[in-house]
């Protein structure tokens, strides 16, 4: 047996049996904790996992929304002897650096490095925008901004061989566009004063213009090394298609100009000014420090992979201090963090891996589902913790948020239920336990010249546990002698009472090196 066995038992419950104890599997089978303010769910079930993964040797990437998650964490760290292994992203320091431009240049994903810029870009503003006006359940708009996105991140490569934050934020602010007005400068004056002063070209105009002096160059280069007579001898059309064939890059310049120049230019006034906007304002972010330092100009120094080694990643930018340049930046290392875990060999290194999130709900994006869907082959373990469902379905926008949020939901194996007052919640965590058959006694009394009693016995179909029941479930602290009361479910597990759901109380002051886990 391996240290990481995925049977290896990690908290067993009081009264329970080996059978039915949370294991390294069920780790990696995600992990969704839901608790109301004062509930409880970050400094009980949530405290106590964190402590068992350390204690258990993981690594991991810990996104945070408050500004106290990081001391949390290094608490937890020194508890289990694992201070060693922390690594903090954050402002005011050199020693932990990321640059993912520089980093997806080097990735191997079985796609070319335009194609992987691409993918992270748009997803991360694509959450971006799903946020905050869901805008992404317009097709239109989402072939648009990925067309947009796609030219540029090529224009860039073509004229420089690199793709930078600053040279795409440059390019994207002059791209061409319809004027107004035109000049009323007469045709005679302009004749007339043939000399003009030379205007500096923008951003855009050199990429254009070095990117078509650079396939000048290759087409000179391949025409001289070709046989005599053999250019001249091809027609126009056999020309091209040789070309394509021949020059790098030669076939993407003219579909990137025609693209600028006709369709993007053409485009409604409207929807390119949401585009434009939704993009340079995305980079202007990113742009700014600390997240430009931190992730985009100095050389890597922290890659994913160090959490296969056992390294701890904080991003110390909480959101509620950083706003939304600290969430941009969190959830683009989050999916390139997610992209480098599933290309791990888990039979060269086995070690589990967690990604953890309180407040989750800041952090979802797009591929979310598709990633949990397989975090298990690649080990990884998600603990996802938020206050309700609505919460699920304010950052999933757009028309289709609750079957979005339900998909998502139904991927991670383990459900905790802390005390919450939020209806929806409530009635999704009593749905989920299910309902049971139970006596429903009746007693009926004739006052009348005979008197009689009749009683009877029947069944009815009701909810094992009442949705107002987890209003009513102990919140901790010393009141409650520090306990805090949740229902737990665990996909594929029977209790000892026969359900597939427990009632557990959760110490706030668990030890990690006692037997009593809860």
């Amino acid at each position: 047996m391996t240290r990481w066995n995925l049977d290896t038992e990690l908290i067993r419950f009081v009264g329970e049996t080996p059978d039915s104890s949370f294991t390294i599997r069920n780790a990696v089978e995600g992990v969704q904790v839901f608790g109301g303010i004062g509930g409880g769910k970050s400094s009980s079930s949530g405290r106590l996992l964190a402590l068992k993964y350390l204690a258990h040797g993981f690594g991991g990437l810990v996104l945070t929304v408050k500004p106290d998650e990081k001391q949390a964490w290094l608490e937890y760290a020194s508890m289990t002897n694992r201070l060693h292994d922390i690594i903090v992203i954050e402002p005011g320091q050199k020693k932990y650096l990321f640059n993912f431009l520089e980093y997806e240049s080097k990735a191997k994903y079985g796609t070319s490095y335009t194609d992987n810029i691409h993918q992270v870009l748009r997803t991360v503003i694509r959450a971006s925008e799903e946020q905050s006006e869901g805008r992404s359940d317009d097709a239109f708009w989402q072939d648009s901004m990925d067309l947009f996105l796609n030219n540029l991140i090529t224009l860039c490569l073509l004229a420089y061989n690199k793709v930078t934050v600053q040279l795409l934020f440059d390019i994207a602010q002059t791209v061409p566009k319809k004027t107004t007005a035109e000049s009323t400068k007469p045709e005679e004056e302009k004749e007339e004063n043939p000399e003009t002063p030379v205007i500096e070209l923008t951003p855009y105009e050199k990429a254009i213009e070095r990117a078509n002096e650079k396939i000048k160059q290759a087409m000179k280069e391949w025409s001289e090394s070709q046989p005599v007579g053999y250019v001249h001898s091809l027609t126009e059309e056999k020309y091209e298609d040789v070309l394509d064939e021949a020059i790098p890059g030669y076939r993407e310049l003219k579909m990137l100009v025609n693209f600028f120049k006709d369709s993007f230019y053409n485009i409604g006034e409207k929807t390119r000014a949401i585009i434009e906007f939704c993009l340079t304002s995305f980079l202007q972010r990113l742009l700014r420090d600390p997240i430009y330092s931190l992730f985009a100009q100095y050389t890597s120094t922290v890659t994913p992979e160090d959490c296969l080694k056992g390294k701890i990643i904080i991003v110390n930018l909480p959101v509620k201090t950083f706003h939304k340049a600290g969430r941009d930046a969190q959830l683009l290392f989050k999916y390139i963090w997610q992209r480098a875990m599933e290309q791990r060999n888990v039979n060269e290194n086995q070690r589990p891996v967690f990604l953890w999130a309180d407040e989750a709900q800041h952090f979802l994006h797009e591929e979310d589902t598709t990633f949990q869907a397989t975090a298990r082959s690649s080990r990884v373990a998600t603990v996802y913790l938020s206050q309700n469902l609505p919460n699920y379905f304010a950052s999933m926008g757009g028309e289709k948020s609750s079957h979005k949020v339900k998909s998502f939901l139904g991927t991670l194996a383990t459900k905790i239920f802390h005390a919450n007052s939020d209806a929806d919640t409530n009635t999704y965590a009593s749905e989920l336990i299910g309902e049971a058959y139970q006596n429903d006694y009746s007693k009926n009394v004739n006052m009348g010249e005979n008197f009689s009693i009749s009683k009877g016995t029947s069944v009815k179909l009701e909810s094992m546990v009442r949705k107002e029941e987890f209003s009513r479930l102990k919140t901790g602290g010393e009141r409650n002698d520090y306990i805090c009361e949740a229902y737990i479910i665990i996909q594929g597990k029977k209790f000892c009472s026969g359900m597939n759901f427990l009632k557990v109380g959760f110490h706030q002051n668990i030890n990690p090196y006692t037997n009593i886990n809860s």
